[in-house]
């Protein structure tokens, strides 16, 4: 994306339609649908849920993220990891919040397209003639767009990405054209008292069990984070132009749909399997067409969060949170990534959640309680953001105070009126990904907790007769170890150990290279520390946490431009090659981890160790993590003695 769509334009703000708004502008497919199940229409029951939604809408969308949350921009980077990068080095604990909100935001994204297709696909009850079309069918339709869908993700959605901006601008303007002529058919204006939150505190108060509404309401905004994580797509002004015109024809759908409800006289509960509100209010001969649209959007939602989940993984894997995976770049524009392994996981919980709910009126109760987690997640770490930039801390308290209240209202609603019905899904597979972060996360403490580390400068002496002893036959002509030591004057034993003990693996020159991961999403430095020239260099990588570790290919071009600059020479030193100007062979070595029977751990760190290698097993390798050419690696493994096991009181006896 270039930066001049990050401007305020016109090109902008149809770009921004397509990429930000595909889950919160397919609400109305279910929202009020979910809102009327089972109940009895009422006029308090309609005009309070419409004012809950419009203020909803109002103090969580535009306020909370639009106005507030937009300004925490990681360099024009947002999301809830984005927000943790902000904020990490101030505070250990936010890593938390960030894992909580990350594991929920990815649940997330395996149920907005069962939920967003399916009640697309479920307007076909709506077409005269086909009322009685049967679950089967719809269940088979969704599964098979759904699985397109995740099909064409590898080919990149560079040249569709283009028509979703004009497709969803057609989507919008067909929500607020349906709402309007609703609100013209039905002639009823009084459905505009729902601007009026006293209606709202009226139907939680004394609408029977209308509190528990909350877990319906709550659906109509659960595209807001999506709006946060996409930042980086649009830019801020486009996002803040483009949502009134969003919002507008969100709420004009809204009223038209209960304008609708108001006009339906009938003392049955509303069995929303049968109707939906959405396509209730089309005329006859739109129906059809409506469909189409309707699907389309869909799968223009479902696209922003599969690529959201791709970016939200890959950032967690720079940030080590998350098993390094294999990404792929189908496409030369920004942003643009595929997660093969990530890619199937989602296919495989869509598949799963479509064959067990079925009906998108089923599916409500999955979807509203992962994203309610992450909204209490951000208002967590936005909250110790506006703490760090110095902002009052009675403003603080009172954001804490009003978004914590209104969203554990959220998540209460939708535990205990959802919790059975379908919300145990989520927490199952949030927990299972969160439970897969902690582990990462955990078990890499763990490990640095035992690294050792010891002074370089010691060991300079011994490296410069080693690389001059001709009677150990040459390793390399340059020997390149990835280190972790922070600090330049460090290194790891076990790279000592390597070289000298294991096997005298003897160079010309030692290169020791560091990847520093910063909190800045797209920075690309580095820094040369010659230690001994000719002999020992340290080169330092600075890269930003959304920047692809082409390390080989990285440190290629530091050598060119060291030796362009005469700061080393990479010419072979064997005396036949260096006559002739051969410049000499690279190795890198890979030092691969496993834990040793040597250990007495305690229960608690041995289980998040074995299950830190079983992750291991399904991630990518450290030379492919590293974008490293497996012909030029070794890869040699060392034993993690975390604890060592209490003396054996071993003796001797002779016979």
């Amino acid at each position: 994306m270039g930066k001049d769509l990050h401007k305020a334009s016109l090109a902008g703000f149809i770009i921004a339609l397509g990429i930000i708004y595909g889950d919160i502008g397919t609400s109305p497919l279910y929202v009020m649908n979910a809102v009327c199940n089972g109940k009895q229409i009422s006029e308090l029951l309609i005009i309070g849920s419409l004012s809950c939604i419009i203020w909803t809408i109002t103090l969580q969308t535009t306020v909370k993220y639009v106005m507030f949350t937009l300004r925490a921009d990681n360099k024009g980077e947002g999301g809830i990891f984005s927000l943790f990068a902000l904020v990490r080095r101030h505070g250990k604990w936010t890593v938390f919040p960030a894992m909580v909100g990350g594991a929920a935001l990815l649940a997330d994204g395996m149920i907005t397209p069962p939920i967003s297709v399916t009640s697309a696909i479920e307007g076909l009850r709506n077409i005269p003639g086909m009322h009685g079309i049967g679950t089967h069918t719809i269940v088979s339709i969704v599964l098979a767009i759904i699985a397109l869908l995740f099909f064409f993700q590898q080919f990149g959605t560079s040249s569709i990405g283009k028509a979703f901006g004009p497709i969803m601008t057609v989507w919008f303007l067909m929500l607020a054209v349906l709402g309007i002529y609703q609100l013209y058919m039905a002639n009823d204006w009084g459905v505009f008292k729902a601007f009026n939150p006293y209606y709202a505190i009226k139907l939680l108060t004394q609408y029977p069990k209308g509190f528990w509404i909350l877990g319906a309401v709550f659906l109509c905004t659960t595209g807001a984070e999506a709006l946060y994580s996409d930042l980086g797509h649009c830019g801020r002004q486009n996002i803040r132009i483009s949502w009134p015109f969003v919002k507008a024809c969100l709420i004009l759908n809204y009223l038209g749909q209960g304008a609708f409800l108001l006009n339906v006289h009938s003392d049955a509960a509303w069995n929303a399997l049968a109707k939906n509100p959405f396509y209730e209010i089309m005329p006859d001969w739109f129906i059809i067409p409506g469909i189409l649209i309707a699907t389309v959007a869909a799968i223009i939602a479902s696209q922003a969060m599969i690529s959201g989940s791709f970016t939200l993984i890959s950032v967690a894997i720079k940030l080590n949170l998350w098993p390094k995976m294999k990404i792929n770049y189908p496409t030369m524009e920004r942003g643009q990534l595929f997660i093969p392994g990530i890619n199937t996981l989602l296919f495989v919980g869509c598949v799963i959640i479509t064959l067990y709910f079925q009906r998108s009126s089923s599916m409500e109760a999955a979807y509203g309680l992962a994203i309610a987690t992450t909204f209490i997640m951000t208002s967590v770490l936005f909250s110790y953001y506006m703490f760090i930039k110095r902002v009052s801390l009675v403003w603080v308290g009172i954001y804490l105070l009003v978004y914590l209240t209104i969203e554990l209202s959220f998540i209460t609603a939708n535990l205990v009126e959802k919790f059975a019905e379908g919300g145990a899904i989520t927490v199952l597979i949030a927990g299972a990904i969160f439970a897969a972060m902690i582990t990462w996360f955990k078990a890499r403490k763990i490990k640095n907790r035992y690294v050792e580390f010891v002074r370089l400068e010691n060991y300079i002496p011994i490296l410069q007769e080693l690389s001059n002893d001709v009677s150990i036959p040459k390793y390399a002509t340059h020997l390149v170890y990835l280190t972790s030591a922070n600090n330049p004057k460090e290194i790891e034993h076990k790279i000592l150990y390597s070289i000298l003990y294991r096997k005298p693996k003897r160079a010309d020159i030692y290169w020791f290279v560091h990847v520093d991961v910063l909190d800045d999403p797209y920075t690309t430095e580095y820094v040369v520390q010659t230690i001994v020239p000719n002999e020992i260099i340290r080169v330092e990588f600075r890269l930003g946490f959304r920047m692809e570790h082409k390390i080989q290919y990285m440190f290629k071009k530091v050598v060119e431009e060291m030796v362009a600059n005469k700061e080393v020479n990479v010419v072979s030193r064997y005396e036949s090659l260096s006559k002739n100007k051969v410049m000499g062979d690279f190795r890198f070595i890979v030092m691969e981890k496993f834990l040793s029977r040597d250990n007495s751990l305690p229960l608690w760190e041995r289980l998040i160790m074995r299950g830190y290698f079983i992750l291991k097993k399904f991630s990518l390798s450290e030379e492919r993590g590293f974008g490293l050419d497996s012909s030029d690696v070794t890869l040699e493994k060392y034993p993690i003695i975390v604890s060592a096991t209490s003396d054996i009181n071993l003796r001797r006896i002779f016979e």
